[in-house]
Protein backbone atom coordinates (compact mmCIF):
# COMPACT_ATOMS: atom_id res chain seq x y z
CA UNK A 1 0.00 0.00 0.00
CA UNK A 2 2.85 2.46 0.92
CA UNK A 3 4.62 1.62 -2.44
CA UNK A 4 1.18 2.27 -4.15
CA UNK A 5 0.85 5.49 -2.89
CA UNK A 6 4.23 6.60 -3.32
CA UNK A 7 3.96 5.99 -6.87
CA UNK A 8 0.59 7.82 -6.97
CA UNK A 9 2.77 10.77 -5.89
CA UNK A 10 5.36 10.87 -8.35
CA UNK A 11 2.93 10.19 -11.03
CA UNK A 12 1.09 13.72 -10.04
CA UNK A 13 4.16 15.89 -10.67
CA UNK A 14 3.62 16.76 -14.20
CA UNK A 15 6.82 17.09 -16.06
CA UNK A 16 4.90 17.40 -19.69
CA UNK A 17 2.64 19.53 -20.85
CA UNK A 18 -0.67 17.33 -21.93
CA UNK A 19 -1.38 20.10 -24.59
CA UNK A 20 1.97 20.77 -26.25
CA UNK A 21 3.99 17.68 -25.19
CA UNK A 22 6.95 20.28 -23.63
CA UNK A 23 9.25 19.42 -21.57
CA UNK A 24 9.62 23.48 -20.32
CA UNK A 25 7.76 23.49 -17.29
CA UNK A 26 7.72 26.59 -15.41
CA UNK A 27 7.79 26.48 -11.35
CA UNK A 28 6.19 29.28 -9.69
CA UNK A 29 6.67 28.84 -5.80
CA UNK A 30 5.02 32.40 -4.68
CA UNK A 31 2.04 31.22 -6.89
CA UNK A 32 2.26 27.67 -6.04
CA UNK A 33 1.56 26.76 -9.43
CA UNK A 34 2.93 24.60 -12.56
CA UNK A 35 2.95 26.30 -15.51
CA UNK A 36 3.75 25.46 -19.30
CA UNK A 37 6.57 27.91 -20.32
CA UNK A 38 5.34 27.11 -24.15
CA UNK A 39 1.28 27.29 -24.68
CA UNK A 40 0.46 28.87 -20.54
CA UNK A 41 -1.39 25.87 -19.60
CA UNK A 42 -1.41 25.72 -15.53
CA UNK A 43 -0.31 22.09 -14.95
CA UNK A 44 -0.98 21.75 -10.95
CA UNK A 45 -2.12 24.63 -8.53
CA UNK A 46 -1.73 24.69 -4.84
CA UNK A 47 1.46 23.40 -4.11
CA UNK A 48 3.26 22.91 -1.04
CA UNK A 49 6.36 25.67 -0.59
CA UNK A 50 9.26 23.47 0.39
CA UNK A 51 11.38 26.64 1.22
CA UNK A 52 11.34 28.34 4.86
CA UNK A 53 8.49 29.99 6.67
CA UNK A 54 10.57 33.25 7.14
CA UNK A 55 11.17 36.18 5.06
CA UNK A 56 14.74 38.08 5.15
CA UNK A 57 15.14 41.47 3.27
CA UNK A 58 18.92 41.91 3.84
CA UNK A 59 21.71 39.23 3.73
CA UNK A 60 22.39 39.86 7.31
CA UNK A 61 18.99 38.86 8.20
CA UNK A 62 19.01 35.90 6.03
CA UNK A 63 22.57 34.66 7.66
CA UNK A 64 20.80 35.31 11.24
CA UNK A 65 17.65 33.33 10.32
CA UNK A 66 18.70 30.42 8.65
CA UNK A 67 18.97 27.58 10.21
CA UNK A 68 21.13 25.46 8.57
CA UNK A 69 24.91 25.01 9.04
CA UNK A 70 27.81 25.87 6.50
CA UNK A 71 28.77 23.47 4.03
CA UNK A 72 30.80 20.30 4.03
CA UNK A 73 34.53 21.31 2.79
CA UNK A 74 37.70 19.07 2.48
CA UNK A 75 40.02 22.36 3.86
CA UNK A 76 39.16 21.80 7.56
CA UNK A 77 40.17 18.71 9.39
CA UNK A 78 37.24 17.39 10.24
CA UNK A 79 35.33 18.77 7.11
CA UNK A 80 33.38 21.17 9.35
CA UNK A 81 30.88 18.70 10.81
CA UNK A 82 31.55 19.12 14.52
CA UNK A 83 30.58 21.75 16.89
CA UNK A 84 31.92 24.83 18.01
CA UNK A 85 31.47 26.86 21.45
CA UNK A 86 31.52 30.44 21.60
CA UNK A 87 34.48 31.44 23.70
CA UNK A 88 32.10 34.65 24.29
CA UNK A 89 31.24 33.86 27.85
CA UNK A 90 27.16 35.19 27.29
CA UNK A 91 23.82 33.25 27.45
CA UNK A 92 21.73 33.43 24.34
CA UNK A 93 20.20 36.92 25.89
CA UNK A 94 23.51 38.42 26.16
CA UNK A 95 24.27 38.54 29.41
CA UNK A 96 27.34 37.56 31.16
CA UNK A 97 27.53 34.68 32.42
CA UNK A 98 28.20 34.01 36.46
CA UNK A 99 31.52 32.69 37.86
CA UNK A 100 30.10 29.12 38.11
CA UNK A 101 28.61 28.53 34.89
CA UNK A 102 31.56 30.37 33.17
CA UNK A 103 33.81 27.69 34.51
CA UNK A 104 31.47 24.88 33.56
CA UNK A 105 31.81 25.92 29.83
CA UNK A 106 34.93 26.62 29.90
CA UNK A 107 35.67 22.96 31.33
CA UNK A 108 33.18 22.15 28.33
CA UNK A 109 34.86 24.20 25.43
CA UNK A 110 38.51 22.23 26.63
CA UNK A 111 37.17 18.65 25.97
CA UNK A 112 35.48 19.63 22.98
CA UNK A 113 38.57 20.91 21.28
CA UNK A 114 40.32 17.60 22.68
CA UNK A 115 37.44 15.44 20.88
CA UNK A 116 37.71 17.48 18.53
CA UNK A 117 42.12 16.64 17.49
CA UNK A 118 41.99 13.14 19.18
CA UNK A 119 44.30 11.15 16.80
CA UNK A 120 47.27 11.56 15.41
CA UNK A 121 45.27 11.65 11.82
CA UNK A 122 43.42 14.64 12.96
CA UNK A 123 46.28 16.36 14.95
CA UNK A 124 48.11 15.88 11.32
CA UNK A 125 45.15 17.16 9.43
CA UNK A 126 44.37 20.32 11.59
CA UNK A 127 48.08 21.18 11.08
CA UNK A 128 48.09 20.56 6.87
CA UNK A 129 45.40 22.66 6.52
CA UNK A 130 46.31 25.61 8.34
CA UNK A 131 49.33 25.42 6.37
CA UNK A 132 47.01 24.91 3.65
CA UNK A 133 45.01 28.16 4.91
CA UNK A 134 48.38 30.11 4.90
CA UNK A 135 49.86 29.41 1.18
CA UNK A 136 46.48 29.49 -0.27
CA UNK A 137 46.01 33.12 0.84
CA UNK A 138 49.42 34.04 -0.11
CA UNK A 139 49.28 32.52 -3.21
CA UNK A 140 45.55 33.86 -4.01
CA UNK A 141 44.47 30.92 -5.12
CA UNK A 142 40.58 30.46 -5.88
CA UNK A 143 38.65 28.43 -3.42
CA UNK A 144 38.04 25.43 -5.96
CA UNK A 145 41.57 24.66 -6.40
CA UNK A 146 41.93 24.97 -2.59
CA UNK A 147 39.43 21.88 -2.23
CA UNK A 148 41.28 20.19 -4.59
CA UNK A 149 44.33 20.49 -3.02
CA UNK A 150 42.74 19.93 0.08
CA UNK A 151 41.49 16.18 -1.74
CA UNK A 152 45.12 15.28 -2.96
CA UNK A 153 46.36 15.55 0.29
CA UNK A 154 43.74 13.35 2.23
CA UNK A 155 44.43 10.89 -0.49
CA UNK A 156 47.94 11.12 -0.11
CA UNK A 157 47.25 10.26 3.97
CA UNK A 158 44.94 7.20 2.84
CA UNK A 159 47.86 5.57 0.62
CA UNK A 160 50.01 6.47 3.67
CA UNK A 161 52.65 8.62 1.70
CA UNK A 162 53.15 11.56 4.57
CA UNK A 163 54.63 9.04 6.63
CA UNK A 164 58.60 10.36 6.91
CA UNK A 165 57.99 13.27 4.92
CA UNK A 166 57.69 17.11 5.40
CA UNK A 167 53.79 18.14 6.03
CA UNK A 168 54.92 21.51 4.05
CA UNK A 169 56.05 20.32 1.54
CA UNK A 170 53.01 17.64 0.79
CA UNK A 171 50.69 20.70 1.15
CA UNK A 172 52.39 22.87 -1.19
CA UNK A 173 52.89 19.51 -3.63
CA UNK A 174 49.22 19.43 -3.57
CA UNK A 175 48.46 22.53 -3.99
CA UNK A 176 50.92 22.88 -7.40
CA UNK A 177 48.96 19.58 -8.59
CA UNK A 178 45.76 20.99 -8.00
CA UNK A 179 46.70 24.29 -9.95
CA UNK A 180 48.26 22.60 -12.84
CA UNK A 181 44.87 19.99 -12.75
CA UNK A 182 42.94 23.73 -12.98
CA UNK A 183 45.00 25.28 -15.13
CA UNK A 184 45.61 28.22 -13.03
CA UNK A 185 48.86 29.75 -13.71
CA UNK A 186 51.24 29.35 -11.18
CA UNK A 187 55.06 28.15 -11.18
CA UNK A 188 56.86 25.77 -9.01
CA UNK A 189 59.56 28.29 -7.76
CA UNK A 190 56.87 30.53 -7.22
CA UNK A 191 55.23 28.09 -4.67
CA UNK A 192 58.61 27.05 -3.30
CA UNK A 193 58.98 30.91 -2.52
CA UNK A 194 55.78 31.03 -0.46
CA UNK A 195 56.39 27.57 1.66
CA UNK A 196 59.26 26.70 3.90
CA UNK A 197 61.10 23.77 1.67
CA UNK A 198 63.52 24.37 -1.16
CA UNK A 199 62.71 23.72 -4.92
CA UNK A 200 64.26 20.15 -5.09
CA UNK A 201 62.27 18.41 -2.01
CA UNK A 202 58.90 20.13 -3.52
CA UNK A 203 59.33 18.46 -6.82
CA UNK A 204 59.98 15.36 -5.66
CA UNK A 205 56.73 15.35 -3.69
CA UNK A 206 54.81 16.51 -6.38
CA UNK A 207 55.93 13.78 -8.50
CA UNK A 208 55.11 11.06 -5.25
CA UNK A 209 51.37 12.59 -6.06
CA UNK A 210 51.96 11.96 -9.28
CA UNK A 211 52.98 8.53 -9.34
CA UNK A 212 51.33 6.54 -6.50
CA UNK A 213 47.75 8.80 -7.02
CA UNK A 214 47.75 8.31 -10.55
CA UNK A 215 46.87 11.78 -11.15
CA UNK A 216 47.33 12.68 -15.23
CA UNK A 217 47.95 16.32 -15.01
CA UNK A 218 47.74 18.32 -18.18
CA UNK A 219 50.83 19.62 -20.14
CA UNK A 220 51.31 23.73 -18.77
CA UNK A 221 50.61 25.96 -21.45
CA UNK A 222 51.99 29.43 -22.05
CA UNK A 223 48.73 30.94 -22.97
CA UNK A 224 47.60 30.30 -19.26
CA UNK A 225 50.34 32.82 -18.14
CA UNK A 226 49.96 35.79 -20.70
CA UNK A 227 46.57 37.30 -18.91
CA UNK A 228 48.55 37.13 -15.25
CA UNK A 229 51.64 38.76 -16.57
CA UNK A 230 49.92 41.29 -18.72
CA UNK A 231 48.15 42.22 -15.70
CA UNK A 232 51.00 42.87 -13.98
CA UNK A 233 52.49 44.96 -16.33
CA UNK A 234 50.05 46.92 -16.96
CA UNK A 235 49.48 45.69 -21.08
CA UNK A 236 46.16 45.91 -23.06
CA UNK A 237 44.02 43.45 -24.04
CA UNK A 238 45.06 43.45 -27.53
CA UNK A 239 48.67 43.14 -26.68
CA UNK A 240 47.71 40.01 -24.82
CA UNK A 241 45.71 38.70 -27.66
CA UNK A 242 48.44 39.05 -29.87
CA UNK A 243 50.75 37.52 -27.43
CA UNK A 244 48.69 34.61 -27.53
CA UNK A 245 48.55 34.36 -30.96
CA UNK A 246 52.21 34.34 -31.17
CA UNK A 247 52.44 31.08 -28.71
CA UNK A 248 49.90 29.42 -30.57
CA UNK A 249 51.70 30.11 -34.07
CA UNK A 250 55.25 28.74 -32.24
CA UNK A 251 53.16 25.61 -31.40
CA UNK A 252 52.20 24.95 -34.68
CA UNK A 253 55.48 25.31 -35.64
CA UNK A 254 56.99 22.76 -33.40
CA UNK A 255 58.74 25.66 -31.27
CA UNK A 256 57.42 25.30 -27.87
CA UNK A 257 58.20 21.50 -27.42
CA UNK A 258 61.03 21.32 -24.31
CA UNK A 259 60.68 25.17 -23.43
CA UNK A 260 59.42 26.44 -20.64
CA UNK A 261 56.28 27.68 -20.39
CA UNK A 262 56.76 30.92 -18.43
CA UNK A 263 59.69 31.99 -21.14
CA UNK A 264 57.32 31.36 -23.75
CA UNK A 265 54.72 33.18 -22.35
CA UNK A 266 57.46 36.35 -21.54
CA UNK A 267 58.92 36.40 -24.77
CA UNK A 268 55.43 36.64 -26.67
CA UNK A 269 54.68 39.07 -24.17
CA UNK A 270 58.01 41.37 -25.25
CA UNK A 271 57.14 40.62 -28.95
CA UNK A 272 53.29 41.56 -28.40
CA UNK A 273 54.18 44.82 -26.45
CA UNK A 274 57.03 46.19 -29.03
CA UNK A 275 54.37 45.41 -32.07
CA UNK A 276 51.36 47.03 -30.23
CA UNK A 277 53.32 50.02 -29.58
CA UNK A 278 53.50 49.11 -25.58
CA UNK A 279 57.04 48.62 -24.96
CA UNK A 280 58.33 47.22 -21.99
CA UNK A 281 62.00 46.30 -20.93
CA UNK A 282 63.03 42.79 -20.55
CA UNK A 283 63.79 43.32 -17.11
CA UNK A 284 60.67 44.45 -16.54
CA UNK A 285 59.11 41.35 -17.89
CA UNK A 286 61.79 38.68 -16.36
CA UNK A 287 61.05 40.60 -12.83
CA UNK A 288 57.04 39.53 -13.30
CA UNK A 289 57.45 35.95 -15.30
CA UNK A 290 60.06 35.48 -12.42
CA UNK A 291 62.62 34.29 -15.25
CA UNK A 292 66.39 35.19 -16.04
CA UNK A 293 66.80 38.05 -18.79
CA UNK A 294 68.82 35.76 -20.67
CA UNK A 295 65.61 33.15 -20.98
CA UNK A 296 63.64 36.11 -21.96
CA UNK A 297 66.31 36.86 -24.88
CA UNK A 298 66.76 33.59 -25.94
CA UNK A 299 63.27 32.64 -26.44
CA UNK A 300 62.16 36.32 -28.28
CA UNK A 301 65.17 35.38 -30.82
CA UNK A 302 64.48 32.16 -31.32
CA UNK A 303 60.55 33.54 -31.88
CA UNK A 304 61.62 36.23 -33.91
CA UNK A 305 63.64 34.04 -36.11
CA UNK A 306 62.03 30.95 -36.67
CA UNK A 307 58.29 32.94 -36.93
CA UNK A 308 59.54 35.87 -39.34
CA UNK A 309 58.43 38.94 -37.19
CA UNK A 310 59.84 42.02 -38.03
CA UNK A 311 60.91 43.69 -35.20
CA UNK A 312 61.29 47.38 -35.73
CA UNK A 313 64.50 49.33 -33.30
Amino acid sequence: MEKEKKSEKMDDIIQVCPECSSTNIIIDNQRGERTCGNCGLVLDEREIDQGPEWRAFTIDERNKRSRVGSPITFTIHDKGLSTMIDWHDKDHYGKTLSPKKRAQVYRMRKWQMRTRVHSSLDRNLAFAMSELDRLSSQLGIPRGVKESSAVFYRRAIERKLIRGRSIEAMIAASIYAACRLRKVPRTLDEIARHSRVNRKELGRCYRLILRELNVRIPIANPVEFIPRFGAELDLSGRSQKRAAEIIKMAREHGLTAGKDPTGLAAASIYISAILEGERRTQREIAEVAHVTEVTVRNRYKELVKELNIKIEV
